[in-house]
This record gives structure tokens, sequence and C-alpha cells, in this order.
């Protein structure tokens, strides 16, 4: 700057390149954004004025690496704040800066307010410099918000820590933060659909008396809704359209938007760590919600447009030599753009994000949307790309639940069963082996076996464990479990889209008639095969996720894609009137089972041999005869029922100290005919007497006794448990 006298005292200090975003003190706070290619930054600071909101512009007049920075003194925290970047407008060259438009802090800790899509802050940023001119759209865009977290701010977490559950005791709840509570009689109203709401007993203690051990939440980071959407009356719910990376999502605070949702999801946090729960957060870090070209400009694409968004490959000459910049978005997410995780600062931003929420919030893992469009040098699937290899070193990243959904919109871009340790992964194919298995459209059940058995065809040859195999059945997107057995058509009028949208392929078998019905025959049926895929899913080898509310038969009436059905379709409804309990049951008694018994969890591949001297084999798959499967068996296109025997004694794996560990043994049958199948249990040397502990057939009830040599007749479509005593 140039001083007109001295003595003359500069607004803005010069501050630090470092941390990136605003960082609070009693005495200064310090912004730091990084807009390589821009040539002016100011802070703009508002202030409500008689109930006006009034904006001050500080130039950060500081600039190194590509980094603007500056201390302003005295501000308090909750101070709402944003960017505005200047610089060339050459959108030929990737280059869209605009004076005019206020941009979010990438680095923003807390996001005040929501977008209005009807005005400026939306499209236009391709436009002309005439029609940029005036284009001011600072009433409109969100405000990032000062957070104070290392002085007064400082949160209590009474000596919280990591908890790091082992993989093979996890049992994982997928539900979104609003659905899970909006609908809650016994959470208080004003507490409904947010993270306190989360943290009530009436929630915590239902995940606990169901026995999951983590809850794994849709999509917190601030996201907006797309302006198609808002255009049709609509909004988006799910939340996989993410804009602040550090943000809670402000309209899932009970106590405020200005700072007051961090508290909250702390304490959220610490309520579940208390109980006993992990949280794993849904991340969407392969785009943002500034979409494709005709998107809103809301923050990264006027700072670093060209450098933070990849672009398709520039077309290679005759000889040999790639032609010029092109400016088109390379997108293999579906949703208009793809985020260059290759891209020094967007990496940078990934991994400050993901520490960020380990270390300052707790969270205790991280499932990651669209993870295949992350792991590319280019435009190439590598998994020795920069992320995977900066995560997997990264001292506090590697210890963490890592999650990957591992593929994209692209044709090359499935890779379940290539992630690298120590990544865990979906299973899609676990899910629809067992859904075919189930509606009897499988050829064979060789295939089902190894789904069972923890998917080794898919992660053994790595050198990782069954535990890699997240297993499900459903998932937020799709069919719910109750309308898996309801529906074999997809209802997605209410979406406005025509019914186009969401997968036709849906794998499910409505039993006859579509939709509900009054029939209590079919709807016995129905309940009884959702009460086989969720024992089936809780007894697999693997990691088990259930989606929110399959336990209980949660609807969304057939709407397979609910991702903009912000009301009833997609809440869930505690109401006992409607609720499958009995689904609800087994789906307990078959989680308690996996906790109790070490023998349904174990963290060693089965070998299909004595695990002792002559003792029985670890594994061994059961014909309906009583023999063992023969190869023929295996590809048997008629065979519909098969017994999984685990032996219990000995594990293969030592305990904690090297002790051999001994276990109750288990045979599970499991017969997806529509006939009862007469079962022969084999005589043998090492378990003479069993008794029925999970079952889904009201002829053999729990508490039945059965011996080794025993006839017995598993009903139609039945699922049943014995367990060595």
């Amino acid at each position: 700057m140039t001083w007109t006298h001295l003595g003359q005292t500069a607004r803005v200090w010069p501050g630090r390149n470092f941390p990136l975003g605003a960082t609070w003190s009693p005495e200064a706070t310090n912004f730091a954004v990084y807009a390589p290619a821009g040539t002016q930054a100011w802070v703009c600071v508002f202030t409500e004025v008689d109930g006006l909101e009034e904006e001050e512009r500080f130039e950060l007049t500081e600039r190194s690496q590509g980094i603007f920075h500056g201390a302003l003194p005295g501000l308090a925290a909750g101070t709402k704040y944003g960017f505005r970047v200047d610089g060339p407008w050459d959108p030929a060259q990737g280059y869209r800066f605009n004076v005019d438009k206020l941009l979010l802090d990438p680095y923003a800790q807390a996001i005040s307010g929501d977008l209005d899509p009807q005005q400026p802050a939306f499209g236009y940023v391709f436009g002309s410099p005439e029609e940029r001119q005036g284009d001011d759209s600072a009433p409109y865009v969100p405000r990032s918000v000062v957070v104070d977290h290392s002085f007064g701010g400082t949160f209590d977490w009474e000596g919280d820590q990591p908890m790091r559950r082992r993989w093979r005791d996890t049992v994982i709840y997928e539900a979104h933060v609003k659905g899970m509570t909006a609908l809650h009689d016994r959470v208080p109203e004003e507490l409904r659909g947010t993270y306190a709401g989360l943290a009530t007993p009436a929630v915590i203690d239902y995940l606990n008396d169901l026995g999951v051990t983590a809850i794994e939440l849709l999509p917190v980071h601030q996201f907006v809704s797309e302006p198609a959407l808002t255009e049709r009356g609509l909004t988006n719910y799910w939340g996989y359209n993410s804009i602040g990376y550090f943000a809670p999502h402000n309209a899932y605070s009970a106590s405020g938007e200005d700072g007051q949702q961090v508290r909250e999801f702390k304490e959220m946090v610490k309520a579940f760590h208390q109980a006993g729960l992990e949280v794993i957060l849904d991340v969407v870090y392969n785009h943002t919600a500034e979409a494709g070209p005709l998107g809103p400009t809301l923050s990264f694409r006027g700072l670093d447009d060209r450098g933070f968004y990849k672009r398709v490959a520039p077309e290679v000459g005759e000889d040999g030599v790639p032609g010029p910049f092109d400016d088109t978005y390379w997108d293999v997410t579906g949703c208009g753009n793809t985020v260059d995780s290759n891209n020094p600062l967007a990496l940078r931003l990934i991994l400050d994000s993901l520490r960020y929420w380990v270390t300052e919030m707790h969270v205790d893992g991280f499932r990651f949307d669209l993870m295949s469009a992350l792991t590319r040098t280019g435009y190439e699937i590598d998994m020795k790309c920069d992320l995977l290899m900066a995560i997997g070193q990264d001292p506090v990243l590697r210890h963490v639940k890592l999650i990957a959904e591992a593929w994209d919109a692209s044709m090359d871009g499935y890779l379940v069963g290539r992630m690298p340790p120590p990544w865990a992964e979906w299973n899609d194919q676990y899910r629809d082996e067992i859904r075919d298995f189930w509606r009897n459209h499988t050829s064979g059940i060789r295939t089902v076996a190894t789904r069972l058995a923890g998917s080794s065809d898919l992660y053994a040859d790595d050198g990782r464990s069954a535990y890699a195999s997240i297993n499900f059945v459903t998932a937020h997107d799709g069919f719910t479990l109750r309308d898996v057995v309801t529906y074999e058509q997809k209802h997605n009028e209410a979406n406005g889209e025509d019914n186009r949208d969401g997968t036709d392929n849906n794998r499910s078998w409505n039993h006859g008639i579509e939709g509900e019905t009054d029939d209590p025959a079919l709807q016995a049926v129905r309940r009884r095969q959702a009460a086989n895929i969720m024992a089936t899913l809780c007894l697999s080898n693997g990691v088990p996720m259930i989606t929110a509310g399959d336990e209980r038969g949660r609807t969304q009436r057939g709407n397979n894609n609910a991702y903009c059905q912000d009301n009833e379709i997609s809440w869930i409804d505690w109401r006992p009137d409607d609720a499958w309990l009995d689904v609800y049951e087994v789906t307990k008694a078959a989680l308690r089972l996996r906790r109790e018994h070490p023998a349904l969890r174990q963290r060693h591949w089965y070998e299909g041999r004595p695990a002792i001297k002559g003792g029985p084999k670890d594994l061994a798959w059961l014909h309906p005869s009583g023999r063992e499967m023969s190869e023929k068996d295996w590809h048997d296109t008629e065979l519909r029922a098969v017994g999984m025997f685990v032996s219990g004694r000995p594990l293969r794996s030592p305990g904690p100290r090297g002790e051999q560990q001994i276990d109750a043994s288990f045979v599970i049958w499991f017969n997806s005919g529509w006939l009862p199948q007469r079962i022969q249990l084999p005589e043998n040397d090492w378990v003479q007497k069993g008794e029925v502990v999970v079952s889904t057939d009201f002829k053999l009830p729990v508490g039945t006794i059965v011996h080794a040599g025993d006839r017995l007749s598993i009903g139609r479509r039945s699922t049943v448990v014995l367990r060595e005593v």
C-alpha cells in the first residue's frame, strides 16, 4: 500500500497465508483465500443496522503463493462475511472472475442463510462482461460465519476420545438427520429434524436397543438445492450438492445458524459416543453445487475455476501434440462438474476438511460418494493417485473408518473389489445377489454362498479381510426394503420428471400385486421376506449396513429416487400402526446373536478346513439331504435351500492375548423356495443338539430343540438359525 502520512495504521493487517479461511482470535481475525489467477480480493463484512444488512469491503492487499490474506482487528465471533475477487474474464481459458459476485469462503466453518434461486446469485457466470455489470449478488448468497474454536468458544468434550471400534464388531445404520426425527413423537417438537433431535434418548436408546454400533449420516456438509428442483417447488433432501466442506448444514440446527450449529453438531457427536455409537459422515468431494455451465457461481468458480474443476482432454493433432485448452467441464459424476483431486489446492481442501471433521468435530469415519471420480490421475483410474496416497499416509486419517462408494457415472469407474487397504467398500454385488436369491432369480446359489461368507472373490486377493465388504440390501437411493417386496416398478411421479428418473433395475418382487394391499396372506409373505433379507444381512460375514427404517417397514410408496422428497415420503413414520415390528424383532435378534458370538463375525477368512486337529471344518455348506454340497450341487439351478455351518470350537483366530477362542457352532438354513423344504440334520462327531434362536418359520419357533440326525421341514421362504447347545 502507499501511506498518506506518518503514524498511519492500516485498516487491514498483513495477516498470514495460513490457515486458509477465517481464523478468529480476540485480537484479530485472519482471512486467507486461494485465488492464484485473481488480481484483487476483498473480504466483505456484513452487519445489521436498523434491521438492514450493510456490507463493508476490506481489500486483502497481501498475496503470497496464490493466497490473498489479511487480518481484521476486533471482529466478534459470529460475524458474517464473504469474499469478492477480481481478475480476468476469459471463459475460453477457464477464467471467470467477477467482482460483483459475493463468494462463500471454501473453508468457512459455519454458513448462514440459504440461496434464493430466483435472484442473481444463480446463473449468468458465462455472460459477457457487459452482462456482468451491476450483478450484485450480495443479498442472495449465504454468508460465511466467523467461528470461535480456540478461545472463548472452546468446547468441553469431557475426555471424549476416538472409539476406533474394530470393523468386525461394527454394524452401520444409514440415516438422514432430518428424516430420522421429523415425525418422532418422543422428540421435542422444536428439536425434530436437527442434530439436537438426533442426540435425544428417544433416538439413541432405539439404536442401542436395535443393536447397531455406528450411525452413518447422509451429507451434513452445507449444501444447496439445484435451481431445477426449486423451480418445481422441491428441494434437495439427501444433500448430495455440497458447497461448504467444513460447515455443518445450517438447516439441521435447532440452536441457530450463526455458528451455533457447530456446537450443536459437537454435542450430538459427544452424545453418540457416550452411548457407545460411532458417527460416520457421507461426504461428497467429487463434485460441488456449482454444477455445470448453467449452475450458480457460489465459491470455487469465482476463485479458481480452471484449477478446481476438471476439463475434457484437449484434442490431439496428427502430430501427436495436444491442442489448445478446452473449457468444457469433464463430468464423470453426472452432476455437471468433477473436482480435480490432483490439483494441489483441491487436494489440500479435501484433506484439510477430512482432518477437521476428525480432530475438531470428533467423527469416526467417512463414506465417500462416487469415490472413483476422485481416484483419477488425469482421466484414468489410478490406485496410486495423490488422494489415496495422501490419506493412506496421513497420521490422522489412516486410522479412521474409510468407506468407498467404488463407482462413478462413467463406464470405467466401477472399482468394487479394487480399492486398496485399508478401504472398505459398499458391496453392491452383495445387494444384487441377496435380492435375487430371495426372489428366486439365481442360476444356482454358488455366488450367493460367496456373498454370505464375505465375498472372498473380491477382497481376499489383496490382503483385505471380509470386513472390507460393507454388506447392504438397500441404501438411501433405491427402494426401501418394504418396497423391495411390494413393488416391481418405480413410482417416482412426485419428483416431477415424468417417472424417468431412478433406476429400472430394482431386483424387486411384488409377490403378485403391485403396491400395498389389504390381503393378510400377501402381507404376511412380504413381511416374512423382509425378515428373511434382514436376517441374511445381519448374519453374513462382512459389515452389515441397515438403511434407517427398513427394520420397521418404512415405505416410500414405490419412489426409488426420493432425493427431492423432504416430506413424509422420506421421513420415518414412528407410529406403531403400520410398522412391521415383527421384522424389527428378527433384526434385533440377529444382531444380538452377531454381537454375542464371535463365530458370526470372524476376522479371518473361512478356509473350509478344521481349525483344530480332528475338529469340524470352520465353514461347511450343507445340502438339504444332510451331506456337504458337491460341485454338481453348486450348479443345480433348481436348488433353493442351503445350510451354512459355522464352527465355533475353536475359532481359527486367537484372542487378544493369544488365547484360543471357543464359541457355539451354528447352522443357518436359507430356503427361498416356494415350497417347504425337507432338511436332514447330519450325523456328526461335533454337534449333537441345537436350539432355534432366530426363525421366520412359524412352525419352527425360537426355542425349538433339535438333534443331530433329525428331519425337519423348513417352511417356504424362510430362514432358521440353529445354535449349538
